[in-house]
This record gives C-alpha cells, structure tokens and sequence, in this order.
C-alpha cells in the first residue's frame, strides 16, 4: 500500500496539487481510514472531517480527508479525471 503522502506528492508535481475523490473502505480509528483510490488502497487522516463512514465517498488532499462529497459528484468527477487521463 502507497503511504498517502508518496501519492498526493506524485499529483502534485503533475497536477497542481488536485484533490481527488475517494471511498472510504474502512474506519481504523484514532483519525486514520483506510481510502480506495480508483483500485490504490491508501490510508488517510480523518482529523479534519471526523464523521465519515464506510461507504462515504471524501476528497483527499496531502493525506487529509478535507471534505465529504455526494456519489454522483465523485462520480461525475472521477469519470472527468478518466477522461482527461484519456481512459474514456
């Protein structure tokens, strides 16, 4: 598994710092949670956004969950970032 800050720093030195959407697959405790990254497992902090679930879909940036997002805008943006990577 890819410690967070190795992945957020590769899209920061390609992509200007984006934050991504991810799932949240499990809930480790003390503020960890571990992410799936369209097929990456990553384990992230919660401490910024400490009310999520399994199941929720989040943004992750520098390895800091920083805000929680609906299905169908994750969606919608992970198909956009296929897209631009040219996988559709």
């Amino acid at each position: 598994m890819m410690p967070a800050f190795l992945l957020d720093r590769v899209f920061c030195e390609v992509l200007m710092c984006l934050a991504v959407p991810v799932r949240v697959i499990e809930i480790k405790g003390d503020n960890r949670v571990k992410v799936d990254a369209n097929g990456a497992k990553l384990e992230v902090s919660s401490m910024l956004v400490p009310d999520v679930k399994v199941g929720d879909y989040v943004l992750v940036h520098a390895g800091f969950i920083i805000e929680k997002v609906s299905e169908s805008e994750a969606v919608g943006n992970l198909e956009l970032w296929d897209e631009i990577n040219g996988k559709k």
